[in-house]
């Protein structure tokens, strides 16, 4: 069941359905944004929608994914629902994705590659805490 924020965005939206196209089509979005397309590891999607007029994003999987990203080992936590706002190279006003920090779970909302030749991606915490990482890391193989 899709937020009441998700909800919203619908109405002139691309909605796909279907895990294989979801993880296609985000894949492809990450792509055109200038972000390593390995960001979204989710499994079970069952709905990925993008707003290109609002730059608004969604995916809905069966339920929450923990994924490590081994050549930074990184634990992420992916909720069963992620939103974003998008724009070439940033996401913003993030919601479902966590890191753990030490042995916190914070929040991210923000990612973005300020300078894409860097090959550097950029993660915020709500808590204002920002940490760059080689986009290779994120690359899917």
């Amino acid at each position: 069941m899709a937020s009441q924020t998700v909800e919203k965005y619908r109405k002139g939206a691309e909605i796909y359905n279907g895990d294989a196209l979801c993880k296609k089509k985000s894949i492809e979005l990450l792509e055109e944004l200038g972000l390593p397309n390995g960001l979204f590891p989710l499994e079970d999607i069952e709905e990925f929608g993008f707003n290109r007029q609002e730059g608004f994003i969604w995916l809905v999987q069966r339920k929450k994914k923990d994924h490590t990203f081994k050549k930074i080992k990184r634990a992420v936590s992916y909720a069963p629902e992620v939103t974003a706002f998008v724009e070439k190279s940033k996401m913003k006003k993030m919601t479902g994705v966590k890191t753990k920090e030490l042995m916190l779970w914070l929040s991210v909302v923000e990612m973005y590659s300020e300078n894409p030749s860097s090959g550097k991606v950029t993660f915020k915490t709500g808590t204002g805490l920002s940490d760059s990482f080689s986009a290779s890391a994120f690359q899917l193989e």
